[in-house]
């Protein structure tokens, strides 16, 4: 697949670009899926915030709102019981799988679960825009300062990409570069630190940074 790992959506210009080149047309040409799953992971989330992401209102102007052409929701919990063979035709028929915050891990478990993590290899044309958790699920490893569900065994994802990623650099107390930098050592990897105006765009084994804020390559 096609990815754009973020820490807050497209919220720039410059990012947006980005989006549009994977894409190959305009956003307003593009049909969409949401992808609220690791919401339900993370104590700070719950029904009101799943609301918020998938209705495109002011609080998701960053992804569900940026103008597609249709939106529709994905929901991993459910696919288990209705099959790849109904589900399946849903992704391939998307252009865009938009991915939202919460916790990598339960993401990651329910990607593998549903089977949707065996199906996105076969997906080249489709671009994966992740939020936070939704961009730390495609990387080894997220750290276990950011591992909130109970039922995780280890601070391990994916491992789609070879590099780990701390999102929210300087948008929270305590995302410092300093926290960051210690978490780096923790995961003893190649890392980035992004903040809410940088991404990284992953397509054809290039990997670049686009970014109008601040960002740090940690190893």
């Amino acid at each position: 697949m096609k990815l754009l790992l973020t820490s807050g959506g497209v919220t720039n210009p410059t990012i947006h670009t980005a989006l549009v080149d994977m894409l190959g047309k305009p956003v307003e040409e593009c049909h969409a899926l949401v992808i609220p799953t690791a919401q339900w992971g993370h104590p700070m989330c719950g029904p009101a915030s799943v609301r918020s992401l998938v209705a495109g209102g002011s609080d998701s102007r960053y992804l569900a709102g940026l103008g597609w052409a249709s939106v529709g929701v994905l929901e991993l919990t459910a696919l288990p019981t209705i099959g790849v063979e109904r589900w399946g035709a849903w992704v391939r028929e998307a252009d865009v799988l938009l991915v939202d915050g919460g916790d990598a891990t339960y993401l990651s478990h329910w990607m593998r679960a549903s089977g949707l993590a065996e199906v996105l290899p076969s997906l080249p044309d489709t671009v994966w825009v992740g939020v936070s958790a939704g961009s730390m699920v495609m990387t080894p490893r997220i750290g276990a300062s950011f591992v909130e569900w109970h039922g995780a065994a280890d601070d391990r994802a994916l491992g789609v990409v070879d590099f780990s990623v701390f999102p929210h650099l300087d948008a929270f107390p305590e995302n410092t570069l300093e926290h960051a930098e210690r978490w780096a050592v923790d995961i003893d990897g190649p890392a980035y630190a992004i903040d809410e105006q940088t991404a990284i765009a992953v397509e054809g084994g290039s990997v670049r940074v686009v970014s109008e804020g601040r960002w740090v390559q940690l190893a």
